[in-house]
């Protein structure tokens, strides 16, 4: 496509390279930062945001036990909690005497370790009982389970994932988290040919290059080069349009990354609306997050893109990340 020369052709400042320098980054990621906040002051209050890590967090699992009896018994364990108040079942957790993942409590299911941000693609797509929605790239399972959980262990659940290795953690925290509604595929989504116009609601949190996951990772500074960045892009557009061929006339998508790049975020839906006319956005309601780029190096992707989400994790406290609610209008 023309824009890609345009995207994905970074041409490197020295302040770029002075930033990445400091803060461990590959030269080429900063001067992009520059290009999605149009301030280099803000750009180094985004570096020093990632410095500090992100608190952990968990998910209240009412499959298996109420949200209120658990804040009871972890408090009887000395576990600090407070609510993450834009989440149905989530927590921060302040302290814990024992590590959060080797308690009783967590082997019986009764809760997942799961990032505040990671949370809130399901409660966008908001599925309900007896409904048929579909995962595509479903490990290790923290949003699957929790679709599950928000459909009460109604419906289907078709969780599809390719890695081997990470299907096993998938399949082990659906038996864990007591998930009986759940179907587990083990294959390349993209292979798919059936389901044409099928599913109610699919989600699509994308294999990415987890750039919003910097204070979790700070290895991520310098494992993708823009070659990765662009080779992640392709196979995020195949997957969005499959999503979209797959999802019924009136059902919904919600598409997300853990990165706040936008080559794989507002850059992906932008091709997938160009070959998919029958696909809208919609607006969000979230209290946290800013809007999704109308555009990026020029490239004008439309006024309707300020209703995706991005979140910053200097700004919310959370991972980066990045959600898109689109619907299929026919």
């Amino acid at each position: 496509m023309q824009y890609d020369d345009i995207v994905f052709n970074v041409k490197i400042t020295s302040t770029a390279k002075k930033l990445a320098e400091k803060y461990g980054y590959l030269p080429y990621m900063v001067q992009r930062y520059y290009e999605i906040l149009h301030d280099w002051e803000e750009v180094r209050l985004f570096l020093e945001g990632n410095e500090k890590g992100i608190r952990q967090s968990i998910r209240c699992n009412d499959l298996k036990i109420k949200c209120k009896e658990l804040e009871r018994i972890l408090r009887s364990k000395h576990v600090v909690l407070e609510k993450i108040p834009w989440t149905l079942h989530g927590y921060w957790i302040l302290h814990s005497d024992t590590s959060i993942g080797a308690l009783h409590e967590y082997l019986r299911g009764y809760y997942y370790i799961q990032g505040p941000a990671s949370m809130i693609p399901p409660y966008v797509l908001a599925p309900r009982p007896k409904e048929v929605v579909a995962d595509l790239a479903a490990a290790p399972g923290g949003k699957t389970t929790q679709i599950a959980q928000l459909m009460k262990n109604t419906g289907i659940v078709v969780a599809i994932e390719k890695n081997n290795r990470r299907i096993k953690a998938l399949i082990s925290n659906i038996r864990r988290l007591g998930v009986k509604n759940t179907i587990v595929l083990n294959m390349d989504a993209r292979k798919i040919k059936e389901f044409n116009n099928y599913f109610d609601k699919v989600l699509l949190d994308a294999p990415c290059t987890g750039e919003g996951l910097i204070p979790l990772k700070p290895e991520r500074k310098t494992s993708r080069t823009i070659f990765d960045l662009k080779k992640m892009h392709m196979l995020q557009v195949e997957l969005l349009n499959l999503a979209i061929r797959i999802t019924r006339p009136g059902g919904f998508i919600v598409y997300s990354t853990c990165s706040i790049a936008p080559e794989e975020n507002e850059y992906v839906l932008f091709k997938a609306l160009e070959k998919n006319e029958n696909i809208k956005i919609l607006k969000i309601q979230l209290p946290i997050g800013v809007n999704g780029l109308e555009e990026y190096k020029n490239i004008k992707f439309g006024k309707e893109f300020k209703y995706t989400r991005r979140l910053y994790p200097y700004l919310t406290g959370t991972e980066g990340f990045f959600i898109a609610l689109l619907k299929k209008i026919s």
